[in-house]
């Protein structure tokens, strides 16, 4: 079953079941992927739509953050929840520790050195950031990458 097949069939599901936040999150990600193949004029395969429900995730992450600076608990929640039910249909998402496997590796393959300071960065970056793509958030890769070179 493909990933779109899974969005329709969980839709329907959540509004048998009168689960508003999932039968939303789910239906505003159908939009989305909806949105983009109008726009683009294509047919979005699974890893076109993984990579429309991760803008969706980050953009909730985003606006969470800004919700619980604000002391919104009550959008905080069902924020919290919709990227849980987003979560659900991307793949497992790599632990540090691998990321930080990747980033030696890769690091070594490259010459750049551990502690070596701003000065590989972007070409470290542009070298790790394909092969964790869709699997690692991006400021996480950051964060690690940072601690590597410093």
């Amino acid at each position: 079953m493909s990933l779109k097949d899974k969005l329709m069939q969980d839709f329907k599901e959540a509004m048998k079941a009168h689960d508003e936040v999932r039968k939303n999150t789910v239906n505003l990600a159908r939009a989305a992927i909806k949105q983009y193949e109008v726009d683009h004029r294509q047919e979005l395969d699974d890893q076109g739509i993984i990579e429309i429900l991760t803008k969706q995730v980050k953009m909730r992450k985003d606006a969470l953050s800004d919700f619980e600076k604000a002391g919104r608990t009550d959008l905080a929640e069902t924020y919290k929840r919709e990227i849980e039910i987003l979560m659900a249909y991307l793949p497992a998402q790599l632990s540090e520790a691998e990321i930080e496997a990747i980033i030696k590796d890769t690091a070594a393959q490259l010459g750049v050195e551990a502690g070596s300071g701003k000065s590989g960065f972007g070409k470290l970056m542009g070298a790790v950031m394909p092969k964790v793509k869709g699997v690692a958030d991006g400021k996480v890769v950051k964060q690690l990458l940072e601690a590597f070179l410093a």
